[in-house]
């Protein structure tokens, strides 16, 4: 080895550390070459705002990050025209962990800038690590930089293996130039295409000039180098939002809200999202996580960092802060307070922007298409979010018993009878089914309104909130206690005890009912099933029952409906003493299938309704 070469073992928390950071620091190989695109630009900052006040360091007109792929020889070179680094520099900084030039460049000047306007430039790479992402993709390292003002440069060398070498060289102008020696298994980050693909995907908006050049020794532009959410709202046209939302979504429609705004004071980021018009096709949704991508000082760190809830995973688009560091791993992320804070602040700008459309009377159709679109999502925030859920419910709109179009919780409770105690509603599986149920009878018949829920989420929720406007919820299976005070149009007379028939019922059906009682809640049906005060409701229990778990609250309550031909038939027979067993099963398996259940013993109930088609008719009601 020649005199000039100068070998170093890397400082002690390196050694313990550059496996870490090599094999388990970053999820995603291709992040290595957003850190040194990152570095590169951080120095060419640098170098641009330091000739603020020293003209020699002025930057070449044609400053870029230049990255050039040589297959031959199986290297990747990442060249600036930054600030540089000395000797001592490169020892530092690339022979010491978590110690980076930037960091401490940065902090001195915030010192020096005291109680004025902080002038630190956007400087991204503040911890000193992210270069030794090249290690997972290179098995050979050589850095070669001229620091700006000087003539000497140096080159850094190392195998990422506990050492490194300092040697003189050769460079024209001040700058960088880091050479990646490929592993076999990197070939693809020998391709242009991919390269460009990377460079789009996390440093796009990157102010400065990034070159890609190609084996013809063809230099293609990389990024944009314009952070659209940075521009004032003023500044950007429809169409810009809208390819903007496409990129950011993949979709290809348009948005159907944009919020673009800066949040300034004790939290200062800027957020450029988009409510999509459309739903996503989606046959199966692997991932119920926010996709909202976190940039900071304008570089993309991660779309994983769940800066809205679950509940508004729909929401496209970016945010960007200064006040976070540009962080190592996810998992710091996690656990950052600034981001907590920046999570809380989105989410309320998202609830407001939905709160104010809602609100909004002419655009009511609008708004439920929204709704149809994303609705059940929504209401998962019922079910998940005990923070939010007074914000959550006068969002949510329903198909009702009595309005033709859809209503919301605040309409309904403003149509509420004086003497109506509760908001009610009912589930099932199908919107149409719900409409013809034997559950609605009562109320329809008393001018009672009845929520109408279809959505797979809609057995859950109701219960999570529990009331709205101090109203309670009440599913309609699970009782009408207050319908005795509404009497329906056209009925006169008390209804018929059936006291022998209920007793006769009760002892033939056992432990397969837990009660059998007359109703005032039907009209036109003979029976109907509700729950046990103490238990789900019937769609609940169907879906625990389907799941294969079982359900605290027993058997179904068989309820009766006095008035009708049929009920009368059978209390008569009843009081004459005929066995009823076979009518009783019969009686119950009808009831659940009016409820959209199957009969306990389908085949047994298909040969009940026979023999019964086969004898007399049963007269109607």
């Amino acid at each position: 080895m020649s005199e000039t070469v100068e070998r170093h073992e890397f400082g002690a928390e390196v050694g313990r550390l550059l496996d870490l950071v090599v094999h388990a620091l970053y999820s995603d190989r291709e992040i290595f070459l957003r850190e040194l695109v990152a570095n590169a630009a951080d120095a060419t900052d640098r170098r641009r705002f330091e000739a603020l006040t020293n003209e020699a360091l002025a930057l070449p007109s044609d400053a870029k990050v230049l990255i050039a792929p040589d297959k031959a020889a199986r290297t990747l070179t990442i060249s600036d025209a930054g600030i540089g680094m000395a000797k001592e520099d490169l020892a530092q900084n690339l022979g010491t962990i978590a110690r980076s030039g930037t960091r401490a460049f940065s902090q001195a000047l915030g010192e020096k800038a005291g109680e004025g306007e902080d002038l630190r430039p956007s400087l991204i790479g503040q911890f000193g690590v992210g270069f030794y992402s090249a290690f997972m993709v290179a098995d050979r390292v050589t850095v070669t930089s001229r620091r700006a003002g000087t003539d000497e440069a140096w080159t850094w060398a190392s195998d990422g293996k506990g050492s490194y070498t300092l040697e003189p060289a050769a460079r024209e102008q001040a700058g960088t130039d880091i050479v990646l020696h490929m592993k076999d298994d990197a070939d693809e980050y020998l391709e242009s295409y991919r390269l460009d693909h990377v460079v789009r995907k996390w440093a796009d908006n990157i102010a400065v000039p990034i070159a890609i050049r190609d084996e013809e020794g063809k230099e293609e532009a990389a990024n944009r180098g314009t952070a659209l959410w940075r521009k004032p709202k003023s500044e950007v046209t429809d169409e810009q939002y809208k390819e903007f939302y496409r990129t950011v979504s993949h979709g290809f429609d348009e948005p159907w809200a944009t919020l673009h705004w800066r949040a300034e004071g004790a939290l200062e980021f800027t957020g450029l999202l988009f409510v999509p018009s459309m739903k996503p096709f989606m046959a199966v949704e692997d991932d119920r996580r926010s996709k909202v991508r976190l940039h900071v000082r304008r570089m993309f760190i991660t779309d994983e960092a769940e800066l809205l809830p679950n509940w508004l995973r729909f929401v496209h688009g970016v945010v960007d802060t200064d006040d976070l560091p540009l962080n190592v791993s996810r998992e710091m992320l996690q656990s950052t307070p600034t981001l907590q804070k920046i999570r809380r602040a989105v989410t309320t700008r998202v609830i407001n922007e939905l709160s104010n459309r809602s609100k909004n009377a002419e655009k009511a159709e609008d708004y439920q298409k929204f709704f149809e679109n994303f609705g059940p999502i929504l209401k998962e925030g019922i079910y998940e979010d005990y923070e939010r859920r007074a914000e959550i419910a006068p969002l949510l709109r329903f198909r009702s018993s009595t309005e033709a179009g859809w209503t919301s919780l605040p309409d309904y409770v403003s149509r509420m009878k004086p003497e109506q105690e509760a908001i009610y509603y009912l589930v099932a599986d199908d919107v149409e089914a719900l409409k013809n149920s034997a559950q609605l009878e009562g109320f329809r018949a008393r001018g009672v309104e009845v929520l109408l829920l279809s959505d797979h989420v809609d057995a859950f929720w109701p219960e999570q909130l529990g009331k709205f406007e101090d109203k309670p919820l009440r599913s309609v299976t699970q009782g009408a206690a207050d319908l005795s005070k509404f009497k329906p149009e056209g009925e006169t007379g008390e209804a018929p005890a059936a006291d022998k028939l209920v007793a006769a019922l009760k002892l033939a059906l056992g432990a397969d009912v837990s009660d059998v009682r007359t109703t005032d809640r039907l009209v036109d049906s003979a029976v109907v099933l509700a729950a046990s005060g103490s238990g789900p409701d019937l769609q609940m229990q169907r879906l625990l029952r389907r799941a294969g778990r079982g359900f605290g609250g027993g058997a179904p309550i068989l309820e009766i409906n006095p008035r009708h031909a049929l009920i009368r038939a059978l209390d008569a027979r009843a009081e004459a003493g005929d066995d009823l067993a076979s009518e009783a099963g019969t009686l119950l398996d009808l009831a659940r299938v009016q409820d959209g259940d199957t009969p306990r013993d389908p085949v047994a109930f298909a040969r009940a309704v026979a023999a019964a088609l086969a004898g007399t008719s049963v007269p109607s009601a």
